[in-house]
């Protein structure tokens, strides 16, 4: 139902249903959405709001259009797997998905207390902080920060920008190979920055994971907090 004088955008009030009927099924993946005209009558609203929230779900990655076709629900989420080895280019490559990552930022902070204890360093230390956005096939799946122990990875900053990869990166540090010792997942709701990266509405949760990685030897290697778009990934939780 459209509550008008809500406080709440007629046209965001529908994008929400629509997605919600994506989400419960009703709008099943690969079905094509009504018309224009249709939703129009649905809703009791111009085909103008209708276009809005229609615009603003392709932009989410829950619709996509087919030129001389139609407007489609996407195929099914992503499946991104958490395991002992978990690399963003082999999960996407695994779905036949192109896999690209943008870097943010990267740049030098010293350790606080949390970060201190879990990359086993002393408060204070330099650790490298680098901020990126991870795609499949073009569409922001995850916005991560990531630490990694300055004085145990010297040039890490270099070889990550040069690979776009932590594995390969880590590789030119002199670490052949790691493993996620802990993985956190929560759900929450986004903060300005990542409403921002993930092109999600404020009130959408995304899906938190926190992971530790470590060396052969169980060295900390490597912290990250990532917030995954919902809407287009789902976990799933592996056994190796």
């Amino acid at each position: 139902m459209i509550e008008r004088g809500s406080g709440v955008a007629v046209w965001r009030q529908i994008e929400e249903s629509l997605a919600a009927d994506i989400a419960g099924g009703v709008l099943q993946a690969g079905q094509q959405l009504p018309t224009e005209l249709q939703l129009a009558a649905r809703f009791s609203v111009n085909r103008h709001t209708i276009r809005r929230a229609v615009a603003t779900l392709v932009e989410r990655g829950l619709l996509r259009v087919e030129q001389g076709r139609g407007t489609f629900v996407q195929d099914n989420a992503i499946d991104y797997a958490i395991s002992k080895r978990t690399r963003f280019s082999q999960n996407m490559a695994r779905q036949n998905l192109s896999a690209d990552v943008d870097i943010l930022n990267s740049d030098t902070v010293p350790a606080n207390a949390e970060l201190a204890e879990l990359l086993q360093v002393a408060v204070g230390d330099a650790l490298f902080r680098i901020q990126v956005l991870s795609k499949a096939e073009g569409r922001v799946v995850d916005y991560a920060t990531m630490f990694f122990p300055a004085a145990r990875l010297p040039g890490l900053p270099d070889a990550y920008r040069r690979h776009r990869s932590v594995t390969r990166a880590l590789q030119d540090c002199g670490v052949p190979d790691y493993t996620r010792r802990s993985t956190r997942v929560t759900a929450r709701l986004p903060d300005a920055e990542t409403v921002d990266y993930l092109g999600i509405p404020k009130n959408r949760p995304v899906l938190r994971v926190k992971s530790l990685n470590v060396d052969a030897e169980g060295r900390p290697v490597q912290y990250g907090v990532t917030s995954f778009n919902g809407d287009l990934v789902q976990l799933v939780m592996e056994q190796e």
